[in-house]
C-alpha cells in the first residue's frame, strides 16, 4: 500500500486536511486500511468543491484499484470499481455494444464519488446518474465488506446518494441499455421572452438540453441540444440561430475540447458530456454552485436569477440551466420531484462567492431549492432538514451502518448532522 502526501482538490479552492492519503491496490488493502483508521473518507477525482471529502484522519484513494469491468447481458448491468472514472467506462461500455443512460458534462468523475453527491446529467425524462445503481458494495467502518441491491436490501434508497457517511464504495452495479447514437447542435441568442413563454417546450427538444447563460441581457447564449430521436436539423431554436463552429460554454474559448457539435451523429459517449475525455475541459481555476428547484417553480426561479444579475454577473463564468427526472433517493435532490438545476461557475474568488450565494439562496428558498452536496453553498443542516422527506431516517440509516462516526466529518456534521 502507497502512501502519499494529501493535495489541492481540483480546483485549487481547497487543500485536504488529512494527516495521510492512501492509495490502496486491492479492497482487502483497502479493507486493511479503513478497519485501523480513526476516521477515514473516501477520495475520488477531488472535483468536489468545498470539504465533504476530507476528514481529520486517512483519506482513501480507490484509483489503484483496477475497474475489473463485469457486463451481464441478460440482466442488463455493468459492475465496476467504485474509483473507475465515468469516461473510461462509457467508453469500454460502447465498445462492447453498451451504453448508460445519461452522463454528467464532465466524464473525467469517478463513478462512486459521482454517485454520492447525486450528481446528474440532464434530460427531462432522464434520472440522475445514482439513478442507474442496482447494487453497491462497500467496506463499513469496522472493515467488512457488504454488499446491498435495490431488489432486497431494506432503506437501498438511502444508500446510494450516501456522501461517503455510510462506507465506502468499492463497486457499483449500473443497469445499463444498447448503445445508440447522438446528435449535438448548437443555438446561439435565443431570447428570454421566448424560453420561459414555452419552457416545456424548449427543454422537451430533445434528449437533453442545456441553456448556458450569465444572466444578463434579453438572451440565452446558448442552447445545446442532445437528440436520440431522428432530428433533421432546424433553421432556428426559439429565436435561437444555429452554430456555424464549434462552441464552448465559455466565451472567447475554442470549443476544441468539447464535445462534437454542428449535427454530427455519433456514439453516446461521445456527445452526452459536454467535454471531451481526452481534454482537461479547463485549468480548474474556477468554483462551482449549483441549486434544484421543482419543475413547476422553474420559470420564476430563472426570473429570480435574472433579478439578480447586478450582484451574479461580475462573479460568474458562466451558469447552466438544464433539466432531471424525479427519483426516490432520499438524499438526491430530484427525490420526489422533477427538477430544474442552475448551475453557476464562478471566478475563483471565493470569499466574494460566498456572499452572493447567501443572496442567492434567500432568492430561492420559496421554491425549496436544494443544492448540489458536491459544490458550494451556504445552507446547513437546519435549513436541509426540511428540504428532504427522508432526512431524519438517513441520519438513523447513517447511526446504524457507522456506529462510531468513522465516516463522519466538518460537512457532515454541518449539512446533515448538525452541531
Amino acid at each position: 500500500m502507497r502512501i502519499v502526501t494529501t493535495e489541492l482538490n481540483w480546483a485549487g479552492n481547497y487543500r485536504y486536511e488529512a494527516v495521510r492519503l492512501v492509495s490502496p491496490a486491492t479492497v482487502p488493502e483497502l479493507q486493511e486500511a479503513v478497519a485501523a483508521a480513526d476516521r477515514v473518507r473516501a477520495l475520488g477525482s477531488r472535483h468536489s468543491f468545498n470539504d465533504s471529502a476530507d476528514t481529520p484522519g486517512t483519506l482513501v484513494s480507490l484509483a489503484g484499484i483496477p475497474a475489473d469491468l463485469d457486463i451481464d447481458e441478460a440482466a442488463l448491468t455493468v459492475t465496476v470499481g467504485g474509483g473507475t472514472r465515468y469516461g473510461v467506462l462509457a467508453e469500454e461500455l460502447s465498445r462492447r455494444g453498451f451504453a448508460l443512460h445519461n452522463l454528467a458534462s464532465l466524464p473525467h468523475i469517478s463513478v462512486a464519488g459521482a454517485i454520492a453527491t447525486g450528481t446528474h446529467g440532464s434530460g427531462d425524462r432522464n434520472g440522475n446518474l445514482a439513478t442507474a445503481v442496482r447494487a453497491l458494495e462497500l467496506v463499513t467502518g469496522s472493515g467488512e465488506l457488504m454488499r446491498v441491491t435495490r431488489e432486497v436490501t431494506p432503506d437501498f434508497a438511502g444508500m446510494v446518494v450516501g456522501l461517503g457517511a455510510l462506507g465506502i464504495v468499492t463497486r457499483v452495479t449500473l443497469a445499463i441499455e444498447p448503445t445508440f447514437d447522438v446528435r449535438q447542435d448548437v443555438f446561439e441568442n435565443l431570447p428570454w421572452s421566448r424560453v420561459l413563454a414555452d419552457f416545456d417546450e424548449v427543454t422537451g427538444a430533445a434528449y437533453s438540453v442545456s441553456l448556458f447563460t450569465d444572466w444578463s441581457g434579453d438572451a440565452v447564449e446558448q442552447a445545446w441540444l442532445k437528440s436520440r430521436a431522428p432530428f433533421t436539423g432546424r433553421p432556428e431554436f426559439f429565436g435561437g440561430s444555429p452554430a456555424t463552429v464549434p462552441r464552448h460554454p465559455l466565451p472567447g474559448i475554442s470549443g476544441s475540447n468539447c464535445t462534437e457539435q454542428l449535427g454530427a451523429w455519433g456514439p453516446w459517449h461521445d456527445r452526452l458530456a459536454h467535454f471531451r475525455l481526452a481534454f482537461t475541459p479547463s485549468n480548474g481555476a474556477e468554483l462551482q454552485s449549483e441549486y434544484l428547484v421543482p419543475r413547476e417553480h422553474a420559470v420564476v426561479a430563472i426570473e429570480a436569477m435574472r433579478g439578480l444579475s447586478s450582484v451574479i454577473t461580475p462573479l460568474l463564468l458562466v451558469s447552466e440551466v438544464r433539466t432531471v427526472a424525479a427519483d426516490d433517493l432520499w438524499l438526491s435532490a430530484n427525490q420526489g420531484r422533477d427538477g430544474i438545476g442552475l448551475h453557476f461557475t464562478w471566478k475563483p474568488e471565493q470569499a466574494a462567492v460566498e456572499k452572493v450565494l447567501v443572496l442567492i439562496e434567500a432568492a430561492l428558498a420559496p421554491f425549496a431549492a436544494r443544492p448540489h452536496w458536491g459544490k458550494l453553498f451556504e445552507l446547513r443542516a437546519a435549513d436541509l432538514a426540511p428540504l428532504y422527506p427522508r432526512f431524519a431516517d438517513f441520519r438513523d440509516l447513517a447511526e446504524r451502518m457507522d456506529p462510531q462516526h468513522t465516516f463522519r466529518n466538518d460537512f457532515l456534521k454541518r449539512t446533515v448532522f448538525g452541531g
